[in-house]
């Protein structure tokens, strides 16, 4: 322990503290997740969002996810015309399946069983709230498609506009997809 004080303060000395000070902030960042593109637009990029903020809060992050613009209608039970009538009970996430390849890779990167890994992207971010990320909705994006908040998933926590510009700005990293 001696050392590593030791070691400090030559850096201190040595480089001045502004360009040390940076090393000695340890701690979790709060990283926002914008999600902005529905599963039907590109689903690459929306399933890629549960992935990282899994990585992030193992690795000690807060994060937080805001489902925004066309992919609120992802995580609306039975948006659509065809889903309002033979699937209203359901997300498009929750009937987008976790291809067992990913599960078992996810399994093996996490340190987890693979029974641990969900089954479905609806399944991957309730499991995601369940491990401390906070998921919220942009209400006027659901106001402007025309759903009524309670039809969306109850992992998401619809904000309005001013709750979202403080998502932003107490973010230390924003990751869009």
């Amino acid at each position: 322990m001696q050392k590593a004080i030791k070691f400090a303060i030559l850096l201190v000395v040595l480089f001045g503290w502004e360009i040390v000070a940076p090393l000695a902030q340890v701690g979790a960042a709060q990283i926002l997740i914008h999600m902005k593109t529905s599963l039907a637009e590109d689903d690459a990029q929306i399933c890629a969002v549960p992935n990282v903020a899994w990585a992030m809060t193992k690795a000690g992050h807060e994060v937080k996810i805001l489902v925004d613009a066309s992919a609120v209608t992802s995580m609306t039970k039975g948006f659509g015309w065809f889903n309002s009538m033979f699937r209203s009970d359901s997300t498009a996430l929750d009937r987008a399946t976790i291809p067992e390849r990913e599960r078992q890779s996810l399994a093996q990167q996490m340190g987890v069983s693979l029974e641990q890994v969900p089954h479905n992207y609806g399944e991957y971010f309730h499991f995601l709230k369940k491990i401390g990320v906070e998921i919220y909705g942009n209400q006027t994006m659901m106001l402007l498609y025309e759903i009524d908040p309670s039809q969306v998933d109850s992992s998401v926590s619809p904000i309005p506009l001013d709750q979202m510009v403080e998502l932003f700005s107490s973010a230390d990293q924003i990751v869009v997809y």
